[in-house]
């Protein structure tokens, strides 16, 4: 009976070993397929908001273009305004000439005039009297006759000549109110358009923050369901080795009784093993002046690395070029916004990117200093500011050392 006792014990814990091991390759199975489950819950959830991340950057770039435009549109207003204004100053010295001009005409012929009253009606009859010869006589009145037409003929020129200043000036007047009117409308515009893009770009940080996370969320959750499938391989393979062994120790155990009689004593089972202060820069050679937020090589506010610099300053501030060139590009661009290129010649190339406007179009020759953009915020959620390179070869370089040397 003992030795029957012991196998019958023997299997009852190899069993209940088993058991266990089984119980706990079920859960862990169990707790794979719930993160299996969540984990395609996140990436469905994960690729509609790739598809609205993407449809909201769409709109973003729309708002931004037409921003661009809105700017580029009010630009040329108040350009044409200026020059409005100095026709209209022109206008009026012209108009202060001729008006001198046309007192002294009108002063000199009422003293023709007056004179004539003085002689009396007879004063043709008068003049050819008074002198010694008939010859004489005909070539003073007609002296007198050119010099009142000319006089007449002047004053009538002078006069023209200020009701067509007059017609000018009004049509100037006019033209200056149409302008006045459109460059308030375009203002108007212009500022709903800042609105709207603030608030598409709010809705695409948001988009990319949920993205983000989804994404994050995705990768932990795969990264963990790695991690149970390795342990249930491990339990699996380790369960297996255990039935191997406990089979083996069973025909062992089987051998040994039936070669002594005896049933030995079972072994215990073994256990299953389970950016600083901000820095002013600026100057001769600079694209403009303002805060350093970023420098050559540093980490720019959305995490990457910079390969320029990235400056800080009023929106619609004029951005400049730091060098003579042609301009090459000039276009909204994924990453940088609103975007303008200078082709320097020798393989060098300034980018200026994040503009609310482009002031020149591509082929314009540009000189160092002249407008080329206004500082904005476009293709980024983040404060107005400029972001600049410089690249040579196609390779970008710390355009410091170069931006203080055209000084």
């Amino acid at each position: 009976m003992m030795p029957r006792l012991r196998l019958v014990l023997l299997a009852v814990v190899l069993c209940v070993v088993g058991s266990a091991g089984a119980q706990g390759t079920r859960e862990t199975q169990r707790k794979l397929d719930r993160i299996k489950h969540e984990l395609h819950e996140v990436a469905r959830q994960r690729r509609k908001l790739e598809g609205q991340r993407s449809a909201a950057s769409t709109q973003l770039r729309a708002v931004d273009e037409q921003l661009g435009q809105s700017g580029r549109a009010l630009n040329d207003t108040e350009a044409s305004l200026a020059q409005e204004q100095a026709s209209l100053a022109d206008l009026r010295r012209r108009r202060d000439a001729l008006q001198l001009r046309l007192g002294h005409s009108r002063e000199q012929l009422a003293q023709l005039l007056r004179a004539a009253y003085t002689v009396g009606r007879a004063a043709p009859l008068k003049l050819l009297l008074s002198q010694d010869t008939v010859a004489d006589a005909d070539r003073v009145l007609a002296y007198h006759r050119y010099l009142q037409r000319d006089r007449a003929q002047r004053i009538g020129e002078l006069t023209a000549a200020l009701q067509a200043l007059d017609v000018l000036e009004q049509r100037i007047v006019s033209q200056r109110s149409e302008l006045d009117a459109t460059r308030q409308q375009q203002r108007r515009q212009l500022l709903q358009l800042q609105q709207d893009r603030k608030a598409h770009a709010q809705a695409v940080a948001q988009l990319d923050q949920r993205y983000q996370d989804k994404r994050e969320r995705e990768q932990a959750l795969g990264s963990d369901a790695r991690s149970l499938e390795q342990l249930l391989a491990q339990l699996r393979a380790a369960a297996a080795r255990e039935t191997q062994r406990r089979a083996a120790e069973a025909r062992e155990a089987a051998q040994a009784a039936r070669a002594s009689g005896h049933h030995a004593q079972p072994r215990p089972p073994a256990p299953v093993i389970a950016n600083a202060q901000p820095i002013r820069v600026g100057g001769l050679g600079w694209p403009l002046s303002g805060t350093l937020l970023a420098g050559y090589g540093a980490r720019l506010p959305d995490g990457g690395t910079s390969s320029g610099l990235l400056i800080a300053a009023p929106a619609g501030t004029a951005v400049k070029a730091v060098a003579n060139g042609k301009v090459v590009f000039g276009d909204w661009m994924n990453g940088y916004g609103l975007i303008l290129i200078v082709d320097h010649g020798n393989g060098t190339m300034s980018l200026y990117a994040h503009n609310e406007a482009l002031l020149r179009d591509t082929g314009d020759d540009v000189r160092r200093g002249d407008p080329v953009a206004s500082v904005g915020s476009s293709g980024s959620s983040g404060a107005p500011a400029l972001y600049f390179e410089l690249r040579r070869n196609g390779k970008a370089v710390d355009p410091r050392s170069w931006l203080q040397q055209q000084h």
